[in-house]
């Protein structure tokens, strides 16, 4: 098997799925290689009924892992690692790929053995870019970013840029970003295996801030701006206080581990 994907869903809004999946069927049939696609379902009862029949609408096979209950984001992916695979792709079930996104991404892994994983150049629904990279966060950069108003935002909009990469990340290939974004990243499968796969302690948020990390020490990162998604997902602050707290439980987590940083 050359590619795995894995997706982790959690009562998902089916429209954006099918979009998310349909762009997925359209990016492998863009290249001659062979994918297994396996879906977590982290929902409540019945909602693996209904992805069953958005992937039988759209005839799509796929191994559907269900009946666990809410393990989080990262437990639910390290459920469908296997070494079977050349790449493992994991990917929101909010991400629409590009048609060439797969095959740029493994040409660049076949031309790179170096490079363990790759990130995606990123738009929102409306085309302004989103900064998938990011450089080792501090308390602030996360608060303001995360919570602060707009017009606290443009103030502190230059530290936010360095935060987000900005003055490096553009058209070219960049090699060795800290820390990129969960929501699309392909790994070369043995590195993934290697590192055990996300840590399971997190349950949402910082689990890719910690992989990212872990993978710089044993491999290359590099974000190909070749390799092109659509994002639609949002930050914790707009989602209401459940999701705060645990965007704050794991920022203590991850800084605990990793090293406090407060000011710039």
């Amino acid at each position: 098997m050359t590619l795995r994907v894995s997706i982790v869903s959690y009562a998902p809004d089916l429209n954006v799925l099918e979009a998310t999946l349909t762009s997925l069927l359209a990016a492998v049939r863009f290249t001659p290689d062979n994918f297994e696609l396996v879906i977590v379902d982290n929902g409540p009862e019945g909602t693996a009924s209904d992805i069953r029949s958005l992937l039988s609408k759209l005839g799509i096979s796929a191994t559907l892992i269900t009946g666990h209950g809410n393990v989080g984001y990262g437990r639910g992916h390290n459920l469908s690692l296997s070494a079977a695979s050349e790449f493992h792709l994991i990917l929101n079930p909010d991400v629409e790929l590009a048609p060439d996104a797969i095959i740029r991404a493994m040409e660049f892994m076949r031309t790179y053995p170096d490079c363990g994983l790759i990130a995606p150049a990123a738009t929102d629904a409306t085309g302004n870019p989103q900064y998938l990279c990011k450089r080792y966060p501090t308390v602030f950069d996360l608060a303001v970013r995360g919570f602060a108003p707009a017009w606290i935002k443009r103030i502190f909009a230059r530290q936010l840029a360095l935060y987000e990469m900005r003055d490096v990340i553009g058209d070219s290939v960049y090699w060795e970003p800290q820390i990129v974004s969960g929501c699309f990243m392909l790994f070369r499968s043995s590195v993934l295996q290697r590192l055990g796969g996300f840590d399971p302690s997190y349950f949402l948020y910082f689990e890719d801030f910690d992989l990212s990390l872990r993978t710089a020490a044993l491999t290359r990162i590099a974000y190909v701006p070749q390799v092109r998604i659509v994002h639609h997902g949002g930050g914790a602050a707009g989602k209401g206080w459940r999701h705060i707290r645990m965007f704050i439980a794991s920022a203590a987590k991850f800084f605990g581990r990793h090293g406090w940083r407060y000011r710039p």
